[in-house]
């Protein structure tokens, strides 16, 4: 419940940042215990936004801040 919460929060973030993104949450299989946020650009490419693998614990250091996030988007 705490993976989609934040992921929900992210994604809502993001979609306020920028008014035409496209959000998926986990298109793929999620890593067990981790939370990461990829950009896809239109030539496929993956650039990692944030990833929370190797912080922690405390388990609040996973997740990033909304508001981070969006920020890394428009930049």
């Amino acid at each position: 419940r705490v993976y989609g919460r934040n992921a929900d929060a992210v994604s809502q973030a993001l979609r306020h940042a920028v008014a035409d993104v496209v959000v998926e949450l986990n298109p793929q299989p999620p890593r067990r215990n981790s939370f990461e946020v990829s950009l896809v650009k239109e030539d496929g490419s993956t650039v990692e936004l944030w990833s929370g693998i190797k912080k922690g614990p405390p388990r609040k250091l996973k997740f990033p801040e909304p508001e981070k996030v969006a920020e890394m988007l428009k930049s």
